[in-house]
This record gives C-alpha cells, structure tokens and sequence, in this order.
C-alpha cells in the first residue's frame, strides 16, 4: 500500500473505531458480525469484530459503480487479493474465531466510499452481508495525525545504531531507532538488499533483530532505514568475515536430487542438490544407446546448493528404456541412473510449460481408447475454473485448450485428468514457470475404524510436508504430523483409525503457504433409508455442469452413476450424505461431444436406490450456439458462471448485457481447434438480480442466451 495510508492514520482510526457502526444486515449472522468503520479523505479503516459462534474464513469488501479502490493494507498474517471486478478478497489461514477481530485499510478514488461487505465461513458459505458507511475524523484526530503521520515518517531527528558496532556477515544484530513516524512499517536494508521490515511504536521508537546474509562481503556498507515513501535513513559501518564462512578447502558432497529410479513420459522433474559453494555444475544426460541428448549447467550459492533454473519435462516421443545423467561441479563427478517405463494409462503433457496471460493453454497425450475420461483445471488456489468429459476415440489421442485472458491470473495451473481409477496430475505455468504443488490421496473413501488408511502424497523431492487430521466437528484430531517426501518425490502414511468415531474427516497437508486437502469417511454404512435425488434443470446442453440434489439417512455411503442415451457409462462417483441426510454431488458434467436424448443419473447405496432422467439436447451442427451452466448466486460459492460456446471460428467477441441494454463487460477468446469455448466469467460483485443476457459473435455467425441471476 502507498505512503498515502500511513500507519498513524492506521492507528488514530483504529482508537475512534468504537464509536460508529453502520450496517444493514442481512441474515441471522449479521447481528453477531459487527462491522465498523472511520475515513480521513480517501482513507479507511474498517474493523471486523466476530461475536458470533461461527469462524469467519474469508472477508470481501467492494464499492459502489462510483468509487474504485486504488490499494488496501492488511494485519500481518492476512491476504489480500483483488479481483478484476473491483472486489478485494482477504483471506487467512488463521480463521477470525469468535471474540476476535481484524483491521484493514483501504484507499479509494474518492472520499467517503461506502463500503459493501460479506463474511464467509470455512466452508465458504456466506454468514453475512452489509454495508457500511464511514464518518469523518474529528478534526482534533486529524490535527494530530497531519503534525505527524502526513508528513514524512522520516526526519532530521530520526536515529538508529547497530548492535554490536562491527558486526560479522552471517550474524544477528539488534537495530534499535528513536523519532521515526508512529505505528508505521518500516524496510531495512543493507546496501540495496532488503532483509527485513519492522515497525514503531506510538512513540516513534522501535527495537528489531535482523540476519545479515552468509555472502555478504566483508566491506563498508550502508546500513538503511526506508519508509513507504522512500525517504531514507543510513549509517555506514564495515561488516567482518563471517565466523562461520566455509573454508575453500572445505568440500560439500556432490548430490542430485529430484531424479526417481523410474519415470514416464509426461513426468515433470524440479532437478537440485549440493556441490562446493560459488562453483557451477553440468548435467549431461545420456540415452540408451549411449548419446548425450542434453546438457544443463547451474550455479552453486554460498551454502551450496544449487538448481536448475528450468524444470524438466519428459518428452511425449521419449524412447523407453535405461538413461543416466553424469553431475559434475570441476572436483568431484556424481552418475544417477533411471528408467523410462510405459506402465501408465494416462500419458498427458502441455505443449509448453510456460504461457503468457492471454495465451491458449494446450494439453496433448493419450488415454485408454473409447472410454470417457474428465479434465479438470485448477488455479494456482486450488479451486476448479473449468472441466470437461471428454469421449476418448479409437486412437487414444487426447488434445485439451484452456483460453487464457489477459486478467488470468499467474502461477502454476494444474490439469487433473481422471480415467476410470486412474488420475493423474499435469503442471503448466501462466506468467511464469510451473512448480510442483502438494497433493494427497486415499486409496479409498470410506473405512471401518479398525482400519489404516493409506495416503499417498506428492510434491518436491525432500519436501517436508505437514499432515494435519479434522474430526467432524471441525477440530484438530491430534497434532500436526511431519512426513518427507523421498527422492521420487512420493511418500505414503498409514494413519491408524483405532478410536476414530463415525463420520466425515478432512485431511489437510501444508509446505510453506502451499495447502492441498482430501475427505475421508469413517465408520458410514450403505442402505440406510430410502433415496431422493434431483436435478435443477430438466434439460441440459453438452458442455453443462449439473447438481445432484437429494435425501437419505444420515452419514450413508452412496455410489451416483451417470449413463448416456445409448446405455454407456460417463461417470461413477462414490459420495456420501452429511450428518442430516442431505445430498450434494456438483462434480457432474455432460460431456462436450454428449449424445442427445434421454440420460439417466442413478443413486444407490446398499439396496435402496432412485434415479433421475433429463435430456440432453442436440448441438447445432451449422451456426453457433452458446449456454451457460447453473443460474449462480452470489454467495462466495457460485460467484462464476461457465459459458460455453460452440460452432466458433477464430477470435469469439462474447457481451453480458443487462436488462436495461447496458453493457456489462465485453469478453475476447480463441476458439479451440474443435470451435469450442469453454470459459468461467468471475460475476461482479455489485451485480443486481435479474435476466441478462450473452451475446457471442465471430466474423461469421453470431448467437445469445441469458441466465437470471439470484
């Protein structure tokens, strides 16, 4: 955040914040949810107290048509995110429990901003909407904040030493500083390098330890205190030989890591390990018959570790059989052996590993031939932005497209691609290079509580990963369990259920701020009561998600089927009722290239079952035609609507259009070699209920259909 939101005002409005409250509730939370909120010009702070039962998970905040943010500032621990349509996410992985609270800051384009606002549980179900009004500060506040935060937190007067006064690199110091601008952060350098950030006191005042880095150089250097503003603060001391630098004598064993005994195409490779410190390495990699067909090179850091700056990708046409790579750092030579095997029914690969924002993200491989096989993409968050069922041919060949925009955000973009019980995971990169997230399976869903459960992770060579347990009552079943990924960069657990109670748990595993999660059910039985289910449209177009909506005994274990006008089988899904019997299933679609006419989805469990019929209609072989999925509401789960078009041809303009003929936003997108788009389009947040309507058009046919929003 800019300079402009000082942390005096932060302050100043926070002490006034008692004192106004202005919200219009909207449900039973929202009188437990209280929301308050202070402005000086543009500014304002806005604190969220929790003094409902629930935990609050996420906090989205948006302005009116009229007002626009131009930045926010969070407590540490939080994230802020803001999306295309103007609305600011923030979110934590500590959640607000009850007797809690949590400020933010933000600057708008104007003065005065009424501030829309929901809170969302951990389930990200809403708890509350509102909206809240800021006053002015008293003049005597701002008084006081203009003699010191608006002017610069940096002056004349402003000093700082270092504790000890010749310090060694490597080594922790005490910085301690007198007159600086109150309860505002501060950046501390070394030279032009950052090593830390800090903040003062309501007396100007602060006392912080920093770590000068291992290779800085024994050398005068400036020593520099920096505000949001830039106006700077130094003082000069020679910084001595580290104690503990390694002698050059001194050798780090030659190691490689990352590489399995056994790879397939397809396989994405994360290549590091440790040589002398301030050296390089070269790889040389050699196939079977003996040819070197690659060469890379890295540098050695001063620990000595080192990296290759790229991943690997295993080619596609990747001839089978037996490879080693010869490492080498000048002084010592280290061979690793592997074997590229074809024991894998789904063999997938993106044309590049790295796309730019606006680029179409293409996938290749094959598949076991004529059987359907589900592709489903996930943002560098984890969460689903577009799937499909795809109907496998004679040939195997599988070809996939994700049309990027420039708002796509960037990061590491993941293709999971599930055939029958087989699943696999693919990695690309939008904006940047793919790194490899952690991921987790069972190798079932439900277990008796005698059993073990087996969990299969994956992730990074060496990767040390955090296992947590839920109970389901949403509590930690024990503590935090430390698993290390081997160098294939896999690892299994056997987590013992002795003492588990029946119900629905939920398997968390963390590296860093990188989390991935799985459901595991204990104790449920089949047959138990009589089944209900449902759709929400009586017909559906190719392309189209679907919610399987129904009833059943509590906590069951249920198996939903869903089969094609011709009698083939699309998809099976072994799922379960929660604790009230409820039944919810949204991980359905109709294929892309469906067969038209009547469809069938069956629920079963045990020896009850129902099922549901509904049509699924024809695609219009000449023109173009486009359908949305589900009528959204804006509730923090369905905040994104999918079109989809088909029967395109090059660059597809798409328009949302209100009611009253204003344009909402205008869309751009490539069509896929087979005329399709397939898009999610995140809805604004100050969107009003009602019909609207998408027109689509490309340089030779054009089409429209609307959705109601709810």
């Amino acid at each position: 955040m800019n300079g402009s939101l000082s942390r005096g005002i932060f302050l100043s409005i926070a002490l006034l914040l008692s004192l106004v409250l202005i919200e219009f509730p909207s449900n039973a939370y929202a009188e437990e949810i209280n929301v308050k909120s202070f402005a000086l010009e543009e500014t304002t702070i806005i604190e969220l107290t929790n003094d409902s039962n629930e935990e609050i998970n996420t906090f989205r905040i948006w302005v009116g048509s009229d007002f626009s943010f131009k930045s926010f500032k969070t407590e540490k621990g939080w994230i802020g995110e803001k999306t295309p349509q103007g609305v600011i996410i923030f979110t934590s992985s500590e959640t607000i429990k009850s007797g809690e609270s949590v400020k933010f800051g933000v600057k708008t384009d104007k003065a005065n901003a009424g501030i829309n606002w929901k809170a969302l549980d951990k389930g990200d179900k809403q708890m509350a909407i509102g909206k809240v009004l800021p006053e002015e500060l008293p003049n005597t506040v701002q008084n006081r904040d203009s003699s010191t935060s608006m002017n610069s937190s940096i002056s004349a007067e402003s000093t700082f030493r270092i504790i000890p006064e010749k310090p060694n690199a490597d080594s922790s110091i005490r910085v301690t500083g007198d007159n600086f601008g109150a309860s505002q952060e501060f950046d501390f350098y070394i030279n032009s390098e950052k090593i830390g950030s800090f903040e003062t006191d309501n007396d100007g005042h602060f006392m912080t330890t920093m770590k000068i880095p291992e290779d800085q150089k024994a050398d005068r250097v400036d020593f520099k205190v920096k505000d949001k503003d830039g106006e700077v603060k130094k003082i000069s001391l020679r910084v001595g030989e580290t104690e503990n630098r390694i002698p050059v004598s001194q050798n780090i064993e030659l190691t490689i890591k990352g590489i399995p005994s056994v790879m397939h195409r397809g396989d994405l490779l994360e290549i590091f390990g440790t040589a002398d410190p301030g050296s390089a390495v070269t790889a040389e990699v050699t196939n079977p018959e003996g040819e070197i067909i690659n060469s890379r090179t890295a540098e050695v850091d001063s620990k000595g570790n080192w990296e290759l700056e790229e991943p690997i990708l295993v080619p596609l046409d990747t001839s089978f059989g037996n490879y080693s790579a010869t490492i080498t750092d000048g002084r010592q030579s280290e061979v690793k052996q592997w074997s590229i095997e074809s024991d894998k029914t789904i063999v997938i690969a993106p044309s590049n590993l790295k796309y730019e924002p606006g680029e179409t993200m293409k996938f290749e491989g094959t598949a076991l031939p004529n059987k359907p096989i589900e592709m489903i993409i996930e943002d560098p968050l984890g969460k689903e932005i577009i799937s499909d069922i795809i109907q496998v041919d004679d040939s195997g060949v599988i070809e996939f497209e994700f049309p990027t925009t420039q708002n796509t955000a960037k990061g590491t973009y993941t293709l999971i691609a599930t055939q029958g019980n087989d699943k696999e995971f693919i990695f690309a990169g939008i904006g940047q290079l793919p790194t490899i997230p952690v991921n987790l399976e069972f190798d079932k869903l439900n277990y008796k509580a005698s059993e073990t459960a087996i969990i299969s992770f994956t992730g990074k060579a060496s990767d040390i990963i955090s296992l947590l347990i839920i109970d389901p009552s949403d509590k930690p079943k024990e503590d935090a369990i430390s698993i290390t990924l081997q160098e294939d960069a896999r690892a299994t657990h056997s987590l013992d259920l002795k003492g588990y109670s029946s119900g629905i748990y939920t398997a968390v595993i963390s590296k860093g701020s990188a989390q991935s999660s799985e459901i595991f059910t204990v104790g449920l039985q089949t047959g138990s009561g009589e089944i209900h289910i449902n759709t929400t449209k009586e017909k559906y177009q190719s392309g189209d998600s679907i919610l399987i909506l129904g009833d059943t005994g509590s906590n069951v274990l249920l198996t939903i089927t869903m089969t094609d006008s011709n009698g083939n089988e699309i998809k099976t899904k072994e799922t379960f009722s929660d604790k009230n019997g409820k039944i919810s299933e949204s991980s359905f679609r109709i294929p892309s290239d469906a067969n038209p006419g009547k469809w069938i989805i069956n629920a079963k469990s045990g020896s009850n079952f129902d099922n549901i019929e509904f049509d699924v209609l024809a695609i219009v072989q000449e023109g173009m035609i486009v359908s949305t999925s589900e009528s959204p509401k804006l509730d923090g789960i369905n905040d994104f609507i999918n079109i989809h078009v088909f029967g395109a041809k090059h660059t597809v303009i798409i328009e949302i259009i209100s009611e009253d003929k204003e344009l909402i936003e205008e869309l751009e997108f490539p069509a896929t070699s087979a005329g399709e788009i397939n898009q999610p389009w995140k809805i604004p947040k100050d969107l009003e209920p009602g019909t609207y309507t998408i027109k689509v058009a490309d340089a030779y046919n054009s089409a429209e259909t609307i959705f109601e929003l709810q």
